[in-house]
């Protein structure tokens, strides 16, 4: 069972690392949206339930990129530019995925990611193996 107090706490920390994220979302292998955390006075472009549909269209979708790992090397992240907003899904673990959408206006998420996102990602990525523990 995750420890869904760490996965709120964690998705905070997430989306108070830089103005323009908008969206964050932690999602199981299923996914399933553990948590959803939104950036305060956001209108969203998604409802709850498009939320739900993108977190299991994303996990499924990369976990048919697994079968090039061999090849290409394990993905660090995948991402996405749309005209009203960019979104990246980064790998946690083999069980957990951190999904978040940034304003169209961030040029360069890029370094936002490995800056600053990653390394919390890889800081606390025991964390949601022991949490699965039941």
């Amino acid at each position: 069972m995750v420890d869904y107090e760490f996965v709120y706490a964690f998705s905070k920390q997430i989306l108070n690392l830089h103005d323009s994220i908008r969206w964050v979302g932690v999602a199981n292998k299923f996914g399933v949206l553990v948590n959803v955390e939104q950036r305060q006075d956001l209108h969203p472009l998604l409802s709850e339930e498009e939320n739900e549909e993108y977190a299991s269209a994303t996990v499924t979708r990369q976990k048919t990129r697994t079968k090039f790992e061999p090849k290409v090397g394990k993905l660090v992240y995948a991402a996405a530019r749309y005209q009203k907003l960019n979104r990246a899904t980064i790998p946690i673990n083999d069980d957990y995925y951190l999904l978040i959408s940034f304003d169209i206006e961030l040029k360069d998420f890029d370094d936002l990611i490995m800056e600053k996102i990653l390394p919390l990602v890889i800081k606390e990525k025991a964390s949601f193996k022991d949490g699965e523990q039941g």
